[in-house]
Formats: C-alpha cells, structure tokens, sequence
C-alpha cells in the first residue's frame, strides 16, 4: 500500500473548493470537479509544496480520485459514509446525482493568492475538456505507479516535475534543522 498524503486534509476548505470550482468552470459535473482539482493541487505541489486542501488521491478506474473531497460529494449524494464537513450540506447540492449545483458563493477566505492562483489556471485549461480527455490527462505517471484502488503516493506526482528530487526531500523534511 502505498503513502497517504503527508498532509492534513481540511474538509471545510474542501467544501469551498468545491464550490469554487463548481461556480466557475464550464462543466460541473462531479468528475470534472474532481479532476480539476487534480490539476490544481498538482500545480500548486509543484509551485508551492503542497496540496490546497491537503487531500489524499486514489487511483480509481477513471483516474486520480481526491479521497476526502469525494467522500463529502458521496455525503451529499445521500451513498457516503463519513461526514466530514456537515457545513456542505448548506453550500452545494446534486443535480441528477452527479452535477454540482451551488447554493452559495465560495468563501475565499479559506484561499491564499496561490490556491485561487492554481484553481483558476486548472478551470481555465482543463474545464472544457471532455470527460475522455481529462482521464487521459490524469493518467500520468504518478497514477500509473499505484495500484488500483490504492493510494497515490505524493512522491510520485514530485517525481514528474523537473527539480522533483528537490520537492520530495521537502516533503520529507519539511523544518530541516
């Protein structure tokens, strides 16, 4: 089984990304929602070390799946079994159980510059792909190293950035002595 994410995930401010997303990209269906937040928080790893709403990713069938994000969607769809952020249950409902519709603005106080920074760039070159070209983005080779099902270690989506070495030993120590 491979790493969870080092680190902490924040429902709430999963909540507002959801939101963030949902409001503003083309297509607000579940899955694109979900994989734009992927490219984002790859993007944001990359720049900035980690991940905006510190979220795990499994690799499902479909691609990269944020854990904890989806596992709120699932709460709102009525399928879930966690309840992670009861507040959601106020910001957003479902559609025909698979669009995100938003009840309310996001609340961009849970952001920082590089989260909206990273958000808006993911919804702007990613939210008008199909739902086919986004699984065939996602299948990189962070998602081809894990198992089915199990979780995507953060070191391998480092791996795929040039100057990867130096982000994985930030991970890794992130308060050096």
């Amino acid at each position: 089984m491979t790493k969870r994410s080092p680190f902490k995930f924040d429902p709430e401010k999963a909540v507002e990304v959801v939101l963030y997303i949902a409001s503003r990209a083309p297509i607000r269906d579940i899955y694109h929602v979900l994989k734009l937040l992927y490219f984002a928080d790859k993007a944001h790893l990359e720049r900035y070390g980690r991940f905006i709403c510190g979220d795990s990713y499994v690799a499902m069938k479909s691609g990269p799946v944020p854990s904890g994000t989806y596992d709120i969607i699932k709460d709102i769809r009525g399928d879930g079994i966690h309840s992670f952020a009861e507040h959601a249950r106020h910001a957003f409902t479902l559609q025909d159980e698979h669009e995100v519709s938003p009840l309310r603005d996001a609340d961009t106080a849970f952001f920082s510059e590089s989260d909206i920074e990273c958000l808006d760039e993911s919804i702007g070159k990613y939210g008008s792909l199909s739902g086919t070209e986004l699984k065939n983005l996602s299948h990189d080779e962070a998602y081809k190293a894990a198992d089915e099902n199990d979780f995507i270690d953060v070191e391998q989506i480092a791996r795929m950035f040039p100057g990867g070495e130096k982000l994985i030993q930030h991970l890794r120590d992130p308060y050096p002595g």
